[in-house]
This record gives structure tokens, C-alpha cells and sequence, in this order.
């Protein structure tokens, strides 16, 4: 089943796949160009947000919004 939820180990490609209008707001907010980078399907957002010193908590607030 889907999820429907984004949480700490949703992988940046399923949140893009999820909503594309999520992947937007990934470049647009939070500066990151994960569509079309190779590692977005095996990223998670907590790793992510690690490397690019970015609050996970917050990420996925927002993501979650817009789903």
C-alpha cells in the first residue's frame, strides 16, 4: 500500500512521486534539486536534511502540507 504520510524514512523519490507539487517546493523552499538526482530513491528525508543542514522536522511539516 502507498503511504499517505511523509515521515523521517520516506525516501526524496517517493515524495516526489507522491506529489509533484511537493518536488517543486523541494527546489523552490528548501533549495534542493532532488528531481532528477540519482540518489533520491534511496535518500531519506532525515538523511537529507542532515546533509544539507536542513531541519528534517520542519521538511516534512511542510511536505506533509501540501499532501
Amino acid at each position: 500500500m502507498p503511504k499517505t504520510k511523509i515521515d523521517k524514512s520516506t525516501t526524496f523519490g517517493d515524495v516526489i512521486r507522491m506529489s509533484p507539487e511537493a518536488g517543486k517546493m523541494l527546489k523552490s523552499k528548501f533549495n534542493l534539486g532532488c528531481i532528477g538526482c540519482g540518489g533520491a530513491d534511496q535518500e531519506t528525508l532525515a538523511l537529507g536534511a542532515i546533509a544539507h543542514g536542513l531541519d528534517v522536522d520542519e521538511l516534512i511539516k511542510e511536505l506533509n502540507k501540501i499532501l
